[in-house]
Order: structure tokens, then sequence, then C-alpha cells
């Protein structure tokens, strides 16, 4: 009866353990491939290296990635760490800026202040 215990406090450990580190790794994993795949021309990607740019072509195998205006280089796909999210927050605000520049240009030609 004692090695029936021990053995279910062993098979307990090992659940546990696949529950807190080997699951959530396959998982992650599984992620990148994903978006590895999914990558188009034109996104803007963070390799793994800690660069950041554009790719400007795919292979089955590898990407080419514009790291500075002329400046193309050759990875391998899985060295493409994660694409970066468009920040709507900076369109947002040079749309907000326009708007402001135009408010200003109609406030000088009022013909009231003049």
């Amino acid at each position: 009866m004692e090695s029936l215990g021990s053995l279910f406090f062993f098979a307990a450990i090992a659940a546990v353990f696949w529950l807190l580190f080997i699951r959530p790794n396959v998982r992650r994993q599984k992620a990148q491939v994903a978006m590895q795949k999914a990558l188009q021309v034109g996104d803007e990607v963070m390799l793994t290296s800690g660069f950041y740019g554009v790719l400007r072509g795919l292979d089955n195998d590898r990407v080419e990635v514009e790291l500075a205006p002329g400046t193309t280089v050759t990875v391998a796909r899985g060295a493409v760490g994660s694409v970066v999210p468009v920040d709507e927050d900076d369109t947002d605000h040079l749309d907000q800026a326009d708007d402001s520049a135009d408010a200003d240009a109609l406030r000088s030609s009022d013909p009231e202040e003049n």
C-alpha cells in the first residue's frame, strides 16, 4: 500500500511539472511557428537579435529584411522573433496634429481677427 502512495506522489509531481513547464512551452512554440508562417511582405518585424526592419522578400526558409533604406539582409525565417504591431496612437496623434493645424489656419484667416 505504501508503494502505491509513493507511486501516486511521483505521478502527481510529473503532472505538475508537465502543467507548469512543458505545456506552456509547447504552446509558445506553436504560436511562434504560426506567426512565422503568417509573415507577409511589408510587415515590420523584430529579429531575435534585436534588430527592427521591414520584410521585403519571403522564401520557404529565408526572409529578406530591410534594416535601413538600401540595407537588406537575408536571415532564416526562424530569426524573426515578433511582428511589431502598428501603433494606432501614433496615427491618431498625426490626425490630431493635422486637425489642429487646420484649425490654426482657419483662425488666422478669420476676417474678424484682422
